[in-house]
């Protein structure tokens, strides 16, 4: 067998390599000159950072590391991480042969630790994360990334009993979902206590908050979804409440959406918002949030209000587009093609949505690197060699369900029990830039649907096989399996499938799912799930000062071509319309008996009716959820409260705007009232005497700067002829970064306005000017280091502003530093990102249905 080895990890590859998935040894005192080691170069508990370098001298537990960019640091061996795995070849050797050790015999051990090994190889199949790290490196360790539990059970033991099982999962870098129908609405009567109800939601909050105790506690994140179905009373209040600041902060939201909810939308009927009735004696003993079932048994349901469905439809899709949640699965649709529909309903799914999961089911994930398999003499795909990889790589995770520990018996009698696996891919964008086919288009679609057809029909196949060899998974029955929506479609394309089930049974009853692979993704140096890339360009800081680089592939593509532009098949995520995504993803859905985490990105003009188009298009196309991201998405109950609005209508200040950017300014200008607001009401009667009060009116200009934190609005506004207060907008609203900012604006302002001591202009200036951070942007008197750095330059523009009426119209400055960021791949993205909670840069953006830092390889759902 072929067998290609990888170069040497470098860079953001080989740190992500090391701190993720390298096998490490506990005791950093067995440090020793010579190792590679991770060392803690930022020892801040919000914002940590690490650096690869070799250990180059060591003094008892004081150790010199000379880091990769040829700096020394001192550090003490409590900081390093040392990994007994260097290279990636020592990954896969461990990997092939954990994955083999289940085999039944002496002889298929080394058959399949050597067919394991050739299709890691040259990373060919990428493991999943859990897979990577954990495969005998601790017989603690889960191979799983992510599980449903059962949905809570409604009594307050139920939902402690949750809320321990959730913790458990969380503590061991799992994620989790959980559906909340089964809680009874707010203010429903509660006979125990003589009480009522706080509702789903607030239980929802519970969770949230529990997961953000894990997030803070431990070096891995608890990634969390929450789930409501459409028949709940609580429906609307779930929809709506991340538009009320801290009830649910650390979680991802999605509404179960029934067909004849949609149909109810489309013919614009009522819908009924029901619950069962809690005072049946069985109540206690049968109510599992499936309504269906507790409807089948004759039991007695409760109507609470009717509602007219558009209405409810309509509150989807507004909270969407100002803030890309809730997402929706269309959970009948999705059970009438299950495989599993027969034996086990899937009631939620994981927090990146794409592995839809009964109870107590967990995620089995790796990818098929796609970019991997370009045959350039013929310039196809490599068919035969993708086709055997499909096959192995099948195997591989089936072995995954021996091999992990369970540490929950339920889990273990469910996954058993269906041996449920979900085989992806990665590198599809650069597979197809290779073949000069650009996503989106129709011959796109055409050549998703043949590639990915392909491999599910070599995937059903080889696990047939494995039945043949192995057995079928427990609950397999063929002619009810056969009769699931997925295998219709299967079986009328690929006949030889259904004949090969028939004949021989299927190993498990589900093969594939689409996973983001952000985390590994990065490692490997491709393009992510079944995204195309975020961007082509970016610029990296050297000693040599910042260089424009590209991704390997445009890189390539420009070094053959130097004074071209790249050819329009390197499209990027935000480049392509947002129906162009949707229609990818639906040519993808068909050969996908799971789901997929798929971000539709959208530009920030993109209007409330088409998104509601859009996610009426997913429906229609087949898909079985749908996520958007707006650019710029921002929820506008952050801007204001009651009492701010009120004095905001007497207060009244000038904001000057480019027309164009009419976004920009309406947010400005609600900024400038609610700053307003706040300083004049909580610092009048502190300072009192020395305090300047605000007039009902000041004149100013908007400066307009690239920042490393996106497009900034600068907004300086003059008392008596001298600055006295500044607005930053940057960012979106609820970001760490805008937060950042606008604490920076209302330091600024109260220093401008308390008393008349020295010159406060220039000293603030001073003070600000050269501040830097995790980038910068431009050259020379151009370069902005920071937002901070962005105010003192507007400052000193500001110093020959008059506040007359007529230069006041024509005031807006537009500085515009055509460099982009460092990190900050695409200027039309900038404002899309936030600061990442693993490196402090500002790089997390939306992409894949999570957040994802461009910089690190952080992402928030692994």
């Amino acid at each position: 067998m072929k067998t290609v080895q990888q170069t040497k990890l470098e860079g953001l590859s080989e740190k992500i390599f090391l701190d993720r998935y390298a096998m490490k040894d506990a005791d950093t005192r067995n440090t020793k000159v010579g190792d590679t080691v991770l060392v803690l170069t930022k020892d801040d508990p919000k914002f940590p950072a690490k650096e690869v370098g070799e250990v180059i001298e060591r003094q008892g537990n004081q150790v010199k590391v000379k880091l990769r960019s040829g700096d020394v640091v001192d550090s003490s061996v409590e900081k390093l991480t040392l990994t007994l795995e260097k290279t990636p070849q020592q990954m896969w050797d461990r990997l092939a042969a954990a994955m083999a050790s289940v085999e039944a015999t002496p002889e298929k051990r080394k058959e399949w630790t050597d067919k394991f090994r050739y299709v890691l190889d040259d990373w060919k199949l990428v493991p999943g994360g859990r897979i990577a790290a954990g495969a005998d490196a601790s017989d603690e360790l889960t191979l799983f990334n992510c599980y449903v539990i059962p949905s809570p059970h409604d009594s307050r033991g139920g939902i402690m009993a949750t809320l321990s099982e959730m913790t458990e999962i969380m503590a061991r870098g799992g994620g989790v979902g959980i559906n909340l129908s089964s809680l009874r609405p707010r203010r429903s009567v509660v006979k125990g206590v003589n009480g009522s109800s706080s509702g789903a939601v607030s239980w929802g909050g519970l969770f949230s908050y529990t997961t953000g105790l894990i997030e803070q506690g431990g070096s891995r994140r608890g990634a969390l979804m929450l789930m409501i179905n459409d028949w709940h009373p609580d429906v609307v209040d779930f929809i709506t409440v991340k538009q009320t600041m801290g009830q649910i902060t650390n979680a991802n939201l999605s509404v179960c959406v029934s067909n004849g909810f949609m149909k109810a939308v489309k013919e614009d009927l009522d819908w009924e918002l029901v619950y069962p009735d809690t005072t049946d004696p069985e109540y206690d003993d049968l109510w599992d949030g499936d309504l269906d079932k507790w409807r089948k048994t004759g039991k007695k349901i409760n109507h609470y209000r009717t509602v007219k469905a558009r209405d409810v439809w309509h509150t989807i899709i507004e909270s969407a587009w100002k803030s890309a949640e809730p997402g929706v699965v269309f959970m009948e649709y999705y059970n009438q093609m299950s495989n599993s529909w027969y034996f086990n309903p899937i009631i939620c799914t994981n927090p990146c949505g794409e592995q839809g999961l009964p109870a107590w089911g967990v995620c089995n994930l790796s990818a098929i690197n796609l970019s991997k398999f370009y045959d350039e003499h013929n310039h196809d795909v490599a068919w035969d060699e993708l086709a055997q990889v499909v096959r192995y790589s099948t195997r591989f995770l089936d072995n995954v369900i021996d091999k992990t520990p369970y540490h929950f018996e339920q889990n273990r009698v469910n996954q058993q029990g269906e041996r449920r696996v979900g085989l992806g891919s990665m590198g599809l964008a650069e597979l197809m830039i290779k073949l000069g086919i650009r996503y989106g288009s129709p011959e796109s679609l055409e050549f998703l649907d043949k590639l990915y057809g392909f491999m599910a029909k070599e995937a059903y196949l080889a696990s047939a096989d494995i039945a043949e060899e192995k057995g079928s998974f427990k609950q397999f029955q063929a002619e009810p399996f056969l009769q699931s929506g997925f295998m219709k479609h299967m079986t009328s394309v690929f006949p030889e499938v259904g004949t090969a089930i028939q004949k021989k049974g299927m190993r498990n009853v589900t093969v594939i799912t689409q996973a983001p692979t952000g985390s590994t993704g990065t490692m490997v140096g491709t393009s992510t799930g079944i995204e195309p890339y975020f961007a082509f360009e970016y610029y990296r800081q050297s000693r040599l000062g910042f260089d424009k680089q590209y991704v390997p592939i445009a890189q390539e593509w420009k070094d053959r071509h130097p004074n071209e532009e790249l050819p329009d098949y390197f499209v990027t995520a935000m480049d392509l319309s947002a129906e162009d995504h949707i229609r990818a993803q639906a040519a993808i859905q068909k050969w996908v008996d799971s789901s997929i985490s798929k971000t539709a990105n959208c530009p920030s003009d993109f209007t409330v009716e088409e998104t509601k188009q859009l996610y009426e298009l997913a429906f229609d196309l087949g898909c079985k959820g749908v996520t958007i991201y707006r650019d710029g998405s921002r929820d506008v109950q952050v801007l204001s409260t009651d009492k701010k609005e009120e004095k905001a209508a007497e207060a009244k200040p000038v904001v000057a705007a480019e027309p164009s950017a009419a976004g920009e300014e309406k947010s400005l200008t609600n900024l400038s009232q609610s700053l307003t607001v706040n300083i004049d009401a909580k610092t009048e009667q502190v300072f009192d005497k020395e305090y300047k009060r605000r007039p009902q009116a000041l004149r100013g200009a908007t400066y307009k700067f690239n920042t490393p934190f996106g497009m900034a609005y600068i907004t300086i506004n003059d008392m008596n002829g001298s600055p006295s207060e500044i607005f930053l907008n940057v960012g979106k609203a609820g970001s760490d970064v805008f937060a950042m900012s606008e604490a920076l604006g209302r330091v600024c302002s109260l220093f401008l306005r308390y008393g008349d001591h020295g010159n406060k202009v220039q000293l603030l200036i001073k003070h600000l000017k050269g501040i830097g951070g995790s980038g910068a942007i431009g050259f020379g008197a151009n370069r902005v280091e920071s937002i901070a750095d962005a105010v003192a330059k507007a400052l000193e523009m500001h110093g020959d502003f008059s506040d007359s009426a007529d230069d006041y119209i024509t005031a807006t400055q537009e500085v515009v530093m055509e460099t982009p960021a460092q990190y900050a791949v695409t200027r039309s993205a900038a404002t899309s990102l936030d600061l990442c909670p693993s490196c402090g840069s500002a790089s997390l953006i939306n992409s894949e249905g999570c957040k994802n830092c461009s910089n690190c390889g952080y992402s928030r759902c692994s």
